[in-house]
């Protein structure tokens, strides 16, 4: 890997929204993943000295050893994204599905023209699925019935018909069948195993079988968490002050013997890497303040923001992260605000592929 002198812009105010934004050109919002997942782009990140580094994300294969330990987010992606049309009047209709209470009624976000009115109904993937509308949500949702035209379980449907919930700045046609078929593979990591998230952990996305296989060839341990990634996530801060910012909640779970190899590495002095800021909000939300890991499950809201202090992890795998979002404020309160500011500056002006199916950052 090559290094490279960091730049250092001078910036206060990091408990406002507005420390947060800046200027990102369209062209660099990735559309479609790398070729190979390990092949996308890294740009290496020392948080002590500042010092950026270019490689691909398979160089960590040489940056990691046998006192790592590698924290990944095991959440599978649903394929809950659905089109169709409107019954009664033929209108185009999108639904993103959020959750289920029994399999019939569900929670969704719901596009359509016009005005949408309980009691009306949609036809999904050419007939295959209908819902309808009960009431509206407190937050532009609705809850409906959700019921397979063929009379089989809507889970079973789902899978045959839905569409990975791509965030909306990747651009798809509903009749692109083989773009379809490669957001289905590429939109799920390949170590995804607990079925609940409306939108994949992205920093795993680069993770290959074969690199994690290498990886653990080289003695890195791995270990599993789980975070369920929610509606929250496409909702954008919209006040200017972060301390009035309603951080949405996640389901999570972290194993007792997820707990015991953390605490294991934590007493051989270990690293302990967290892939992505899913699975850092996992392991910051079950530490104690004597670096002790506690084995639950339950809802997180931390909201991770400088100047928090970490007590958790020691380095971090990320994508680069949408302007004003909590995902970038946890990162620089992770590698230094000035720091992560210098890095995207440095990765707009190299032309690095931003968010979901864009490069990631090596923090260490």
């Amino acid at each position: 890997m090559k290094s490279d002198s960091p730049i250092e812009p001078s910036v206060t105010g990091l408990d406002r929204l507005a420390s947060y934004g800046f200027e990102l050109p369209r062209e660099l919002i990735a559309q479609a993943p790398a070729v190979r997942r390990e092949s996308s782009r890294l740009l290496g990140l020392d948080r002590a000295t500042g010092l950026l580094s270019h490689g691909t994300f398979c160089d960590l294969a040489r940056e990691l050893g046998p006192t790592d330990l590698l924290v990944v987010n095991d959440s599978r992606v649903e394929p809950w994204r659905l089109f169709g049309r409107r019954v009664e009047t033929g209108g185009r209709v999108e639904v993103l599905l959020v959750e289920t209470r029994d399999d019939h009624r569900w929670r969704a976000l719901v596009r359509a023209g016009g005005r949408l009115q309980p009691g009306e109904e949609v036809e999904l993937e050419s007939g295959a699925l209908r819902f309808k509308l009960f009431e509206r949500g407190v937050e532009g949702d609705w809850w409906g019935k959700l019921e397979s035209t063929d009379g089989r379980q809507v889970t079973t449907t789902l899978r045959e018909v839905g569409r990975p919930p791509l965030p909306p700045y990747i651009r798809r046609s509903p009749t692109d069948l083989k773009q379809l078929a490669l957001d289905r593979e590429r939109y799920q990591t390949v170590y995804a195993r607990q079925p609940g998230s409306i939108a994949a952990p992205t920093a795993g996305l680069h993770f290959s079988r074969e690199l994690m296989n290498e990886l653990l060839e080289r003695g890195v341990q791995q270990v599993s968490v789980t975070l369920h990634v929610g509606l929250g996530t496409f909702k954008p801060v919209t006040v200017s002050e972060l301390d009035r910012h309603p951080m949405h909640s996640e389901r999570f779970e972290l194993t007792v013997e997820a707990a015991a190899a953390l605490n294991r590495a934590r007493s051989r002095g270990h690293r302990i890497i967290a892939v992505g800021t899913t699975s850092c909000r996992v392991l910051e939300s079950v530490v104690n303040e004597a670096g002790h890991f506690v084995a639950r499950s339950g809802e997180t809201r931390l909201f991770i923001r400088p100047p928090y202090r970490f007590r958790a992890i020691d380095a971090l795998i990320t994508n680069f992260h949408l302007p004003g979002s909590t995902l970038l404020m946890l990162v620089s309160a992770f590698a230094g605000y000035q720091r992560v500011r210098a890095a995207y500056f440095e990765a707009i002006a190299r032309r690095y592929r931003f968010f979901s199916y864009g490069d990631a950052m090596w923090i260490h």
